[in-house]
C-alpha cells in the first residue's frame, strides 16, 4: 500500500497542487492516481507557470486565434480545457469515494476577490460551463468572498474557500458554508450533492512570523507558529462538528467542510522539507502538495496521526507569541491581502504572456 493510500486510510486525502496539459495526457496523472492522489488544485500562479513557461499551449492559441477573442477569453478556453480533462480523469475517484474526493479546483478571477456579486456570477458561470459534478470553484476568504461562498453553496455549487490564514477567518468560513447549506435545505435540495473545503495556508505564516521573531532575537518559536496555528484551527473544526446546528445538517446528509492544508512546501531550508505534511496528519482533512513535496513525502515521510498531538504546546506557543508583542491576527490579515495581490499579479502576467503569443502567431 502506498503512503498516500495509507494517509487516506488514516482520514487524510492528498490532492495534487499542480496542473499542466502534458501531465494529464501522458499518463503522469494516472500514475499519481494509482499512488493515491485524490484531487487536483490550481490557481493563477500555477496556470501562469504552465502557460507562459512552455510551448504546450501554442496549438490552442493558434486554434482559437481566428475567433477574434481577448487574452482573458483565450486563457479561459485553455484553462477550462485542462480543468475539464483533469476532472474527467478524477471522476472515477469522485464516484468511488461517494463524493468525498475526486475534485478539481479552479479559481475565480482573482481581481474579483473584493466583489461579492461578480464572484457569485463568475462562480456559477464557470461551474455550469464546465458541467461536471466534481468541479470546485475557488473563492478567496475575504470579507466580500464569504457571502459569495454562502450563495454558491446555496446554489448547489462546490466551493474551495482559499487564502485562509487565521483561525478566526476559518471560523467565518465555516459559518459561510453552514449558512449556505441551510439555504440549500430550505429550498428542499439534496445536501449530499454539494461539497466544500476550507483551504488553510500554512508555510507563509512561518515565513512572516519568523521575520518578526528574528527582529527581537527569539529563536524558540521560529518554525513553530504555522503548525500551532493550524492545530488550533483543527480544534475549532472539531468543535463545530459538535454543535447542534451542524448535527441537524449532518442528519440531512450534509458533507463536512474539511480543512485543507495548502501552501505546504517548506520555504525555509533549515526546516524539514515535509514539515507541513508530517505535523498535520489527521482525520477528515486534505493536504494539497506540490510535486516536490509529494516526492519528498514518498521518500521519507511517516504516516502517523499528528494533528491532535501537543495541542496544549501549540496553545502555549501562540500565547507566548502574543506576550512577545507579535500580533498574529494582524500578520495573517496582511498575508491574505498579499495572497490576493500575488494571485492577481500572476493573472496579469499570464494574460500578458498570452497576449504576446497571440501577437506572435498573428504576425506569422
Amino acid at each position: 500500500m502506498t503512503k498516500f493510500k495509507k494517509l487516506a486510510n488514516a482520514g487524510q486525502s492528498v490532492w495534487y497542487d499542480f496542473i499542466r496539459r502534458d501531465i494529464i495526457l501522458n499518463g503522469t496523472m494516472q500514475s499519481l492516481i494509482n499512488k493515491g492522489i485524490r484531487g487536483i488544485t490550481s490557481n493563477p500562479s500555477i496556470f501562469d507557470k504552465a502557460i507562459s513557461g512552455s510551448t504546450l499551449y501554442d496549438l490552442d492559441v493558434k486554434e482559437f486565434l481566428n475567433n477574434n477573442i481577448s487574452p482573458i477569453e483565450m486563457y479561459e478556453k485553455i484553462a477550462l480545457k485542462d480543468i475539464k480533462l483533469a476532472a474527467e480523469k478524477m471522476l472515477s475517484i469522485y464516484v468511488k469515494t461517494n463524493r468525498l474526493d475526486g475534485y478539481v479546483s479552479i479559481e475565480v478571477n482573482p481581481n474579483l476577490a473584493y466583489d461579492t456579486e461578480k464572484t457569485i456570477v463568475e462562480g456559477k458561470r464557470l461551474f455550469n460551463q464546465i458541467g461536471l459534478p466534481n468541479i470546485m470553484i475557488k473563492v478567496p476568504a475575504t470579507q466580500e468572498g464569504l457571502p459569495a461562498v454562502t450563495e454558491l453553496i446555496a446554489a448547489g455549487i462546490n466551493v474551495n474557500v482559499t487564502l485562509i490564514f487565521s483561525m478566526n477567518n476559518y471560523i467565518d468560513v465555516a459559518e459561510a458554508y453552514i449558512s449556505g447549506l441551510e439555504k440549500l435545505l430550505k429550498k428542499g435540495n439534496n445536501l449530499k450533492k454539494v461539497a466544500s473545503v476550507a483551504s488553510f495556508f500554512v508555510s507563509r505564516v512561518d515565513t512572516a512570523v519568523d521575520k518578526e521573531l528574528e527582529k527581537i532575537g527569539n529563536k524558540e518559536l521560529q518554525g513553530k507558529i504555522a503548525v500551532a496555528n493550524s492545530k488550533l484551527s483543527y480544534k475549532e473544526f472539531n468543535k463545530i462538528l459538535d454543535t447542534q446546528r451542524w448535527e441537524h445538517l449532518s442528519a440531512k446528509g450534509a458533507n463536512i467542510q474539511r480543512l485543507l492544508w495548502a501552501s505546504t512546501s517548506t520555504k525555509n531550508p533549515k526546516y524539514s522539507d515535509i514539515l507541513y505534511v508530517q505535523e498535520l496528519i489527521g482525520k477528515q482533512t486534505v493536504n494539497t502538495m506540490p510535486p516536490a513535496t509529494i516526492d519528498n513525502f514518498i521518500d521519507h515521510g511517516n504516516v502517523e496521526e499528528t494533528l491532535t498531538k501537543n495541542v496544549d504546546v501549540a496553545e502555549e506557543q501562540i500565547k507566548k507569541l502574543s506576550e512577545l508583542g507579535i500580533n498574529l491576527e494582524e500578520i495573517t490579515a496582511k498575508l491574505q491581502v498579499d495572497g490576493v495581490k500575488a494571485f492577481s499579479d500572476s493573472f496579469k502576467s499570464l494574460l500578458l504572456s498570452i497576449e504576446e503569443k497571440m501577437l506572435k502567431f498573428k504576425e506569422l
